[in-house]
């Protein structure tokens, strides 16, 4: 939009998670641009409206400013702030800041990134993050579970092989950067695993990952079925066995700086077991342990299955076409090696390494891996397609517009690994509570042990055993994955029904929403309007006018100019050719034809203006309608020579989506920038509360004041929404918003479907009664089997077998929500 238009509604939007540039400057983008005499706060203005057509005439998709132009608009001072070029805040006044979120390197400092390998919960993580911050040099360290990713910045000049090292040791390894110094580093991480042997290597070969369990279980077999004077032994060496890579990995997180995990706790367990002659039992705790560790790996699997699938959608490899002398040369390169400008050839049913616009004509995409919807979408020349997207019905030409790792499918992902630094409230408590609480359990197990021995003269192997018991029964696994696995459940059925949820913090917000305020063009209507009526106010035929007013308006991109030379081509009019055509900021647009000046206005600005022609626009005004004029200058005197009326179409899905959020008891409300009577037309037909007349000023002052009673989500797709998703408790983007919209909003829907806001926040509310399902099932099964270790009625096995049981209850449970439509 023209930087001269500065109290704009919406910045031309965005298609669903691109950044794309628009090369075109159009010459008078700014010819409908809002222009309202003073901001309307309430449902009614006191002061005439001048023609405002910025809630009508913003179309997904119309006009694609780049993201620093936004933020040179006056339009946007207000609004956004420059932070958001690099990152992007989502706390609000009532919530806890995030737990150690990624900051960009430090100046000097370089950064190194892989994949981490061996990860069941977001637990292992954590003692990832351990055990690389106490390497020297490293002055960030983060794990980004969803993605699988370690990041690390390094100060200035340092090798990031000690890292490798100190992962390497900590029990997990590492795909990607320094390849070289991995291949040992590997090799050595799969001895300890493989036992160190070669008959380990073998069954490691033959068993795949589940060998470790399953020789444990033979062994336990085979020892249950011989006799007890060879049984005994053997159990014993089933439970050495098994204990050997516990125990090795324990003494490696130890060392790293993380002396209390789980498999801690097992060592100690299971040793004294041993120490008390229970071998059959110890073994049996070790087996039990491992079925929850693989239990825990396939629910991560399964919640990650979405960023996997989505990772995956980018192809490794691109045909790129070059013009040589000689002619056209296709050569095989990397989808990294693409820049912006290469022309790319796909075939059908291959998919685009990156974001491109389309050279040919005309081309159908499915894109139903970044929208959800299965239909595939027509594409025009010029269109920008998406990376991830795949082709449907022929070869197609596209042009390159992304930088490598900068297309939709990247930006996606970086807002997943970002949302990782959102976690819910009540995870970020249960994080520090589990802390404490373990170590709290190894000394109150430590007390049972000794106590009543030594002050009241009880067996000491007896206490022992209730001890181990208990200590078993502390183990916070259960309760650990409780929160983060429904909540990386529930992120993952969001992803893949088309909507994006920036982590826990934002989940937890959502489920407790009760007012929803929408924006009106470009979310509760499609932001592409029709000309409805043109009435002549001179007696000339309607044909000539319609064919004077889309003359002017050639080759806008503005979505109101484009409905009337829509209309023109429709009856297939002959356009005049205009010439000196200018922008009137904040009144309409201009041009010569035939060397006479005509002008398309807003009414506000036609002084001539009859008493029976007011009352004829405010008759449309009331019908939802936005009325332009078409006046014939002649020196100082402009005389209105028709009346243009047209309305921006509902989106068909609005009224059944409200209707959706009123059943789930939400209440909704209409802010908007237009007309206060085209607005209240609008609401009373969706049958919800609206504001009119307002500036993204005044749609703060508006969510702030309902936010003072209330628990309200901003929904918008335009740059000056973004302060008003900001201020709201939690903000959502519609698909085709603009980056700022998006990038601000705590979460976003790739499609347009506005039947994704209540899908959403039954998600979010199924969410956190699963939180607290889980809550309950692993707090209610630790107290029970608490009370009865300690009374002796249950022993070593039952008691792991209480704390994998919580786990996988906990874990089925929470894999539920992978199920909810």
């Amino acid at each position: 939009m023209s930087k001269s238009c500065c109290n704009h509604q919406h910045a031309a939007p965005i298609k669903a998670v691109s950044k794309a540039v628009s090369d075109q400057s159009d010459h008078h983008h700014d010819s409908h641009c809002c222009d309202n005499a003073a901001p309307v706060s309430g449902c009614s203005a006191t002061t005439p409206h001048e023609h405002s057509s910025r809630d009508v005439n913003e179309s997904p998709g119309d006009e694609e400013p780049s993201r620093g132009s936004c933020h040179d608009q006056p339009c946007c001072s207000a609004s956004i702030s420059p932070a958001h070029e690099h990152e992007h805040e989502h706390e609000h006044q009532h919530e806890m800041p995030p737990a150690d979120p990624l900051v960009t390197p430090a100046q000097g400092n370089s950064r190194h990134s892989w994949q981490v390998m061996g990860m069941d919960c977001p637990s292992c993580a954590r003692k990832i993050e351990t055990a690389v911050s106490r390497v020297n040099g490293v002055q960030q360290a983060r794990v980004l579970f969803a993605t699988e990713k370690l990041v690390v910045d390094l100060a200035p000049g340092l090798s990031p092989d000690p890292v490798t090292a100190a992962v390497l040791a900590a029990g997990f390894q590492l795909k990607g950067e320094s390849a070289g110094n991995q291949a040992a580093g590997r090799e050595q991480a799969s001895q300890p695993t493989l036992m160190g042997n070669l008959f380990g290597k073998v069954l490691g070969s033959f068993f795949g990952k589940y060998w470790q369990p399953l020789s444990l279980a033979g062994l336990m077999l085979v020892a249950a079925l011989l006799p007890s004077d060879i049984g005994q032994p053997l159990f014993t060496l089933a439970t050495l066995w098994g204990l050997w890579p516990i125990s090795r990995k324990a003494w490696a997180l130890t060392k790293s700086g993380s002396p209390f995990a789980i498999e801690t706790l097992m060592t100690v367990a299971a040793l004294g077991a041993l120490f008390l002659g229970e071998t059959a039992e110890a073994a049996m705790v070790l087996l039990l342990f491992m079925l929850g560790e693989h239990l825990e790996a396939y629910a991560a699997g399964r919640a990650r299955a979405g960023v996997t699938a989505l990772m995956a959608l980018v192809p490794d490899k691109a045909l790129r076409i070059r013009t040589t002398a000689e002619g056209e040369v296709r050569e095989e390169v990397g989808a990294d090696e693409l820049r912006p400008g290469d022309i790319i050839e796909i075939a059908p049913g291959a998919r685009l390494p990156a974001d491109a616009r389309l050279l040919d004509a005309l081309g159908a995409f499915d894109e139903s891996a970044l929208t959800g919807e299965s239909i595939p979408v027509e594409r025009n020349q010029g269109d920008k397609v998406p990376a991830g997207s795949l082709a449907a019905d022929r070869v197609l030409r596209l042009a390159v517009v992304s930088e490598p790792g900068n297309n939709a499918i990247d930006r996606i992902l970086h807002l997943i690994e970002e949302a990782e630094s959102q976690r819910a409230p009540i995870e970020r408590f249960i994080d520090r509570f589990s802390r404490w609480y373990t170590p709290a359990m190894m000394l109150i197990a430590l007390l049972v042990v000794i106590v009543p021995p030594l002050a009241f003269g009880q067996s000491w192997d007896e206490w022992i055993y209730r001890g181990l018991a208990l200590l078993l029964i502390g183990c916070p696994c259960a309760l650990v994955i409780s929160t983060p696995a429904a909540v990386t459940s529930a992120l993952a059925a969001a992803t893949r029904q088309g909507a994006l949820i920036k982590g826990g913090a934002a989940l937890e917000r959502l489920a407790h929403i009760d007012t929803v305020a929408f924006d009106k063009t470009g979310t509760l209507t499609l932001g592409k309007p029709q000309l409805t009526e043109l009435v002549s106010l001179n007696g000339q035929p309607e044909a000539e006018l319609l064919a004077l007013a889309a003359a002017i308006e050639q080759g806008s991109h503005h979505p109101l100019a484009r409905a009337v030379v829509a209309q023109a081509n429709a009856q297939e009019l002959t356009l005049a050719d205009a010439r000196d055509l200018r922008a009137l900021p904040g009144m309409g647009v201009e041009g010569r034809i035939n060397g006479e000046l005509w002008q398309l206005l807003a009414p506000s600005r036609v002084a001539t203006l009859n008493a029976e022609q007011q009352i004829l626009i405010g008759t449309l005004e009331q019908q939802g309608k936005t009325v332009v004029m078409l006046c014939q200058s002649s020196g100082d005197k402009t005389l209105p020579v028709a009346l243009l009326a047209l309305r921006d179409q509902i989106r068909p899905e609005a009224a059944a989506a409200l209707q959706e959020l009123n059943r789930l008891g939400l209440n909704s409300i209409m802010l908007t920038g237009d007309n206060p009577r085209a607005a209240e037309a609008i609401a009373t037909e969706l049958g919800m509360g609206w504001r009119a007349g307002l500036l993204p000023e005044n749609k703060v002052e508006e969510i702030a004041k309902l936010a003072s009673t209330r628990k309200v989500a901003m929904i918008g797709d335009g740059i000056n929404d973004a302060p008003a998703m900001k201020r709201a408790s939690i903000g959502i983007a519609m698909g085709g918003g603009t980056d700022v919209a998006l990038e601000t909003a705590d979460a976003a829907l790739t499609h347009n479907q506005l039947g994704g806001i209540a899908a959403m926040i039954r998600l979010s509310r199924a969410a956190l009664a699963n939180i607290h399902q889980n809550i309950a099932l692993a707090l209610g099964l630790k107290a029970i089997f608490l009370v009865t270790s300690l009374l002796g009625i249950t022993g070593l096995w039952i008691a792991v077998l209480a704390d994998t049981g919580a786990t996988a209850l906990v874990t089925a449970n929470a894999l539920r929500l992978l199920r909810k439509r």
